[in-house]
């Protein structure tokens, strides 16, 4: 049978059956790729099954297979993730954009909100560590009128979060970005002035159990942060008060086995109104803290 009298419904039973043997939900997992390859998108994949393949179409088809097939994620097998509104471009130079980051990026987009209502009409807001730019982006894109800082020490991060950022439309031309650890990549004329402190930083122990597919593929400087795992949100902690106006708030992701030691941290470096937020498991997972008068 010649591959233009092959369906995309045949091709698709193959693939399920091949990639049963590294995925949890291989139907889920056959339908992204073959919608990636073929260009279909929403509905169209149910229609579209019953069309020929076309040889592009099937040779991107395998390549995505075959990389799957041999361990690496699905996220960058496909090359883009969904996250909040974004359909994001990611690979190996970033972290895979998670549900649990989501919620942080809609704290920093709630707060944010709140203070236009309050009358910040251009609420400053800084992502710190952006990786392929999730949460800034998602901020830059629903916060109207917020403007944007998205950092990363990793100049290939950037590269990634920049290719993303083209991808926001007019939201972009309130987004900057800049290359440094922490608050050492930001101007020197924001200290003091900024409304929202945001960031997922690394946040791992050296010592923690993780899993193989997270330790061979995903940026390992993205992921372990010293012996307890609480190195650079020190850092932040110590360093945000000086960033952030009075009132402005830090929002940190992190194991929810340092949400009591982090809380301490902040009550010393002299925040308030600390607060702890679970994520879609019921773990909790975000710190919440303002910077006092």
């Amino acid at each position: 049978m010649s591959e233009n009298t092959i369906t995309w419904r045949e091709v698709a039973a193959e693939t399920e059956a091949r990639l049963s043997v590294v995925a949890e939900s291989p139907a889920n997992e056959t339908r992204w790729i073959i919608e990636r390859a073929a260009g279909f998108d929403g509905a169209e994949y149910i229609l579209g099954l019953d069309e020929n393949v076309t040889e592009r179409g099937m040779h991107f088809h395998d390549l995505m297979v075959e990389r799957r097939i041999a361990g690496e994620p699905l996220q960058y097998v496909l090359g883009r993730w969904g996250f909040r509104t974004l359909d994001l471009f990611v690979d190996r130079r970033v972290l895979i954009p998670r549900p649990e980051t989501e919620m942080v990026a809609g704290l920093a987009i709630d707060a944010l909100n709140a203070m236009r209502s309050g009358g910040i009409d251009r609420p400053v807001a800084v992502d710190l560590g952006t990786g392929s730019g999730a949460i800034g982006l998602s901020i830059a894109v629903e916060v109207e009128r917020a403007e944007v800082w998205i950092t990363d020490i990793s100049a290939d991060a950037l590269v990634v979060a920049r290719s993303n950022l083209t991808g926001i439309g007019r939201a972009a031309t309130r987004v900057q970005t800049a290359e440094g650890s922490w608050f050492e990549a930001l101007p020197q004329e924001l200290a003091g002035t900024v409304d929202v402190i945001v960031s997922n930083p690394p946040y791992v122990a050296l010592s923690d159990e993780v899993e193989d597919i997270v330790r061979e593929w995903e940026p390992q400087s993205a992921l372990f942060a010293g012996e307890d795992g609480l190195d650079d949100i020190r850092i932040l902690l110590e360093d945000a008060p000086s960033w952030l106006r009075s009132g402005g708030v830090l929002i940190l992701e992190m194991d929810p086995l340092q949400i009591e030691t982090a809380s301490e941290l902040a009550r010393s470096f002299g925040f308030v109104g600390i607060e702890t937020h679970v994520d879609l498991a019921g773990r909790d997972r975000a710190l919440v803290a303002k910077r006092g008068n």
